[in-house]
């Protein structure tokens, strides 16, 4: 697969971008939302940003405190010797406990902030936020929005972060300067959404990726809907390889996007040593949850040094592109850290699809 990154990547990075809050540093610009708006390029980026501590026996967690009407920044001070907690990822503290090793806090507090551009690669980054938390769902944080456009309506689905778990918020905008919440769109523990851009048989449909406590592993679904607000007919869609580069977890990258052969997918996946690659898979135009292929292998993987090495390195994940012609350009976070994007082209990637080897709902 011929990949063409860009020479100005990455794009954005943390150094780019004016810390929102007094005392932390932004380590992390990434993941965006993409959209195509009166004739620029607008990346949604997820922005993390971390407390400063000058201690370091002293770890320090975001939270915003919503015990009052209106919700305040709340910074928690942890101990690196207390046993009670798990300070091994940098990203997240857990809960010691082998009974209970779910996370106790995040280390950083994550918004969304759109970036600008006229020809797609010089962006210039808004000084505000454009979606901050403003729930208690979203007390943690809010992360790795996708964005679909609906005739004049630009819908923002995006990870909402609690300590009750991570479900998807919906918002939606005509002009990305005033916005609309509509609350959760799926309860936790829920993420990677990605609305399709139009109604197939009349109705929308979504994918969305659960993650099973028990029994089930993170995997693709889909599911549709009358009016984008209440899901339902939830249906497996796409699974894990048992080897290789998507055997440790999977989900839905950016928006699907509309071919002459079906719906594309450009997906993420994970294999055990938490690498993360793009693939593609291609759905049926009139039934999505009917998959036709899927690559075998990674169109995308990271081998760049940016892609490598970063606040967690060995990443590549998208959250949307943008397509002209046999063009499909891809926006992607590298590491955890920073955008960049590459160009691909449609064909190739059609040529790269099997239509005999897909691990779908009737595995």
């Amino acid at each position: 697969m011929k990949v063409v990154r860009f020479e100005e990547n990455p794009l954005i990075t943390p150094a780019d971008i004016k810390p929102f809050h007094q005392n932390h540093e932004v380590i992390g610009a990434f993941n965006a939302g993409v959209a195509e708006y009166q004739g620029e390029t607008l990346l949604l980026l997820r922005v993390a940003e971390r407390p400063i501590s000058e201690n370091p026996d002293i770890v320090k967690a975001p939270i915003i405190d919503f015990s009052e009407d209106k919700g305040k920044l709340k910074i928690i001070e942890l101990d690196v010797h207390d046993a009670r907690y798990d300070f091994y990822d940098p990203r997240t503290v857990l809960h010691n406990d082998p009974k209970n090793r779910t996370a106790a806090y995040l280390t950083s507090l994550s918004y969304i902030r759109i970036a600008r551009s006229k020809d797609g690669v010089n962006f210039t980054i808004d000084d505000e936020p454009f979606i901050y938390p403003e729930t208690e769902r979203e007390a943690w944080g809010i992360e790795d929005p996708r964005v679909t456009q609906i005739e004049d309506t630009y819908y923002i689905q995006y990870s909402a972060v609690s300590a009750e778990g991570i479900g998807v918020g919906l918002a939606s905008t005509k002009d990305f300067v005033r916005y609309e919440r509509h609350g959760l769109m799926l309860h936790p523990e829920n993420k990677d959404v990605a609305i399709f851009p139009e109604k197939i048989n009349g109705k929308y449909y979504t994918l969305h990726r659960p993650v099973p406590k028990g029994i089930g592993r993170p995997e693709i679904w889909i599911a549709e809907s009358d009016n984008l607000l209440y899901w339902g007919n939830h249906q497996y869609l796409l699974g894990l390889s048992e080897d290789g580069w998507d055997n440790g977890r999977i989900g839905g990258g950016a928006v699907p996007f509309k071919t002459e052969k079906g719906w594309l997918e450009i997906y993420h996946a994970a294999d055990q040593n938490d690498r993360y690659c793009l693939g593609a898979v291609l759905l049926d135009l009139d039934d999505p949850a009917n998959v036709l292929a899927k690559t075998d292998e990674p169109i995308l993987v990271p081998e760049a040094d940016y892609e490598k090495a970063g606040f967690f390195g060995n990443v590549v994940f998208t959250c949307g592109v943008t397509v002209q012609g046999d063009n499909v350009r891809v926006y992607y976070g590298a590491a955890d850290t920073s955008m960049a994007a590459a160009d691909l082209s449609l064909n190739e990637i059609f040529s790269k699809l099997n239509y005999h080897n897909v691990l779908t709902k009737a595995r």
